[in-house]
């Protein structure tokens, strides 16, 4: 991060009754850009990617992090949906720039967030400018879209540029899932990267896992600070809105 104390997040309402975290900029000159970062799977849980928001606002990106639940009967789509539409519409009252959305997404929340910046039925004017999965999968179906991204990434090439992430010590969710959609947008020559990381499911987003309380909660060893850092890392370059490499190293 910059060296500055990180500061609590802003809280609102990006929907009657369901809650966003609003982490400002540290240091932005003029509007900065979007990140609007889904957590996984675990009911609202957007205090989990608390520490991976403020790091990349350390690094001057407007993050925003909504609570959802993939429990109730539409999966979640209904919130996710409106935590995307608050996000365009309300970015820029938080010193946003609208026009440098990145989506992006943990676990489950990277399936969503992929899918939903790529599918070929979201509507261009509001499309994401990248798309960044953090340790996921995807060759199921997303609520958002009702179709997995993997298959339909494989017939054409990605509308936007797509940085992934994993940990090689994930126990949760397979590297090679990650690998798989890389593969299949690189055969497409759509614009990826693909960076794996030493750490595990939860280091990844700059936490580890506390059994006792069945919750991850911010990290304390090296290989998840490092690895989360790296992923911070990941959300601004995926906001300066250049495409990555093509061909990235798997192994880097």
């Amino acid at each position: 991060m910059t060296g500055q104390r990180p500061t609590p997040p802003e809280v609102v309402e990006y929907t009657p009754g369901h809650l966003m975290d609003v982490h400002r900029p540290v240091g932005a000159e003029g509007p900065a850009a979007v990140v609007l970062l889904w957590h996984g799977r675990g009911s609202d849980e957007r205090d989990v990617l608390r520490p991976l928001a403020q790091e990349a606002a350390g690094l001057g990106l407007l993050v925003l992090v909504p609570d959802w639940r993939s429990d109730q009967e539409d999966g979640g789509r209904a919130r996710l949906l409106a935590s995307f539409e608050y996000a365009r519409r309300e970015a820029a009252s938080f010193g946003g720039d609208p026009a440098r959305f990145v989506l992006a997404g943990w676990s489950l929340g990277g399936r969503e967030a992929v899918a939903l910046a790529t599918h070929p039925d979201t509507p261009e004017e509001v499309r994401p400018t990248a798309a960044v999965g953090i340790a996921s999968a995807y060759g199921r179906p997303a609520v958002t879209t009702g179709e997995a991204p993997l298959p339909l990434l494989a017939e054409r090439p990605s509308p936007v540029p797509v940085w992934l992430v994993h940990g090689t010590a994930d126990d949760l969710v397979p590297t090679a899932l990650s690998r798989e959609l890389h593969a299949a947008l690189t055969e497409r020559r759509s614009p990826v990267r693909l960076l794996e990381l030493d750490s595990d499911h939860a280091g990844v987003v700059l936490t580890e896992y506390d059994p006792a309380v069945e919750r991850c909660r911010p990290a304390r060893a090296d290989h998840a600070v490092r690895a989360g850092r790296a992923t911070a890392r990941v959300l601004a370059e995926a906001a300066a809105v250049g495409a990555p490499a093509r061909a990235a190293d798997p192994a880097r």
